[in-house]
Parts: C-alpha cells; sequence; structure tokens
C-alpha cells in the first residue's frame, strides 16, 4: 500500500471521531496531491461527501471516477455507491440499472450490491422481490436450510421480474 493509501485509510478509520466537515477537507486535501486525471481522487472526495449526505455533490464525482477508469475493487466500489447514491436522491430504477450493470465483476461485493438491489427493489414499491434478493444472497451463508431458501425466494417472484434469476 502506497503512502497516499494509507493516509486516505487513516481519515476513514478516524472519520466517526472528526466528523463529516473534517472528512471532506482532510479527503480533498489528500485529493489535490494526485493528478488531475488520477480516479483515486474524485473516488475518494465523493465517499466523503457520501459520509457527509452530500449525494448530490457526491454523484458526478463517483461518475468522474468511473470515466477516468477507476479499476479493480474500487469501481465496483464506486459502482455500489454511486447506486445507493442515485437511489438517495430519488432515482431508484437507475440505481437497480447501476447495480445489474455490476455483474459478474462484483466478486466479493456480490452480496453488498445484492443488499443495494434489495434496497432498489424496495423502494420502487417491490418489496416481494427485494425479499427474494435479499433472501437468495443470504442463503449460502445459512449453516442449515440454505438450500431451501435459495429455492423457496426464487419462487416468490417469476424469472426475469427482478433479476434474481438473471439469463446470459
Amino acid at each position: 500500500m502506497d503512502d497516499w493509501q494509507r493516509r486516505v485509510d487513516e481519515v476513514w478509520a478516524t472519520a466517526a471521531e472528526i466528523g463529516e466537515d473534517a472528512v471532506i477537507d482532510r479527503i480533498d486535501a489528500l485529493a489535490a496531491e494526485l493528478p488531475v486525471d488520477d480516479p483515486r481522487g474524485p473516488f475518494e472526495a465523493a465517499g466523503a461527501r457520501d459520509f457527509a449526505g452530500l449525494e448530490a455533490e457526491a454523484e458526478p464525482r463517483y461518475r468522474s471516477a468511473l470515466a477516468l477508469g477507476l479499476a479493480g475493487r474500487a469501481r465496483v466500489e464506486a459502482q455500489i455507491q454511486l447506486a445507493s447514491t442515485v437511489r438517495n436522491l430519488g432515482r431508484p430504477a437507475e440505481s437497480l440499472e447501476l447495480l445489474d450493470a455490476i455483474g459478474d465483476s462484483a466478486g466479493e461485493l456480490a452480496d453488498a450490491v445484492a443488499a443495494f438491489r434489495a434496497l432498489a427493489l424496495a423502494t420502487l414499491g417491490r418489496p416481494d422481490a427485494a425479499a427474494s434478493v435479499a433472501l437468495v444472497a443470504l442463503a449460502p451463508h445459512l449453516a442449515q436450510y440454505g438450500r431451501a431458501i435459495d429455492a423457496y425466494a426464487r419462487d416468490v417472484v417469476p424469472p426475469g421480474v427482478d433479476g434474481t434469476r438473471r439469463t446470459p
């Protein structure tokens, strides 16, 4: 890990103690150290604004980070966080589209994607689909009954209605 990322991580580790304004100020100062075409700067600046409840200010920064080529796990995190942001801005259908676009690249964040999909579906007034997505994500973590919960959860809504049963 480079020194810049270590300092960013230190800000996030103390975020609850230092408060929203200090998080934004410190992250912005760190982002300013990077070249303007480094996607890590707008990504961290967006996260700081999300932390402070400033979703409208976070959205363009997430989009900038993605457009600049943010890669790997950070890209998936930015996509999830952008989806959450647009849901909070009253655009749950767009949130769902952003989450669905992550597809198989979610990796170890697949459960987080499912959780935010469930929230978007609930916000869209589709509680059955939201419950189905959440239960399908939960099923593999159950010590017992996981197979049954997965099967029952997938039967809550018709195939393809909520994306639980994606087709290639």
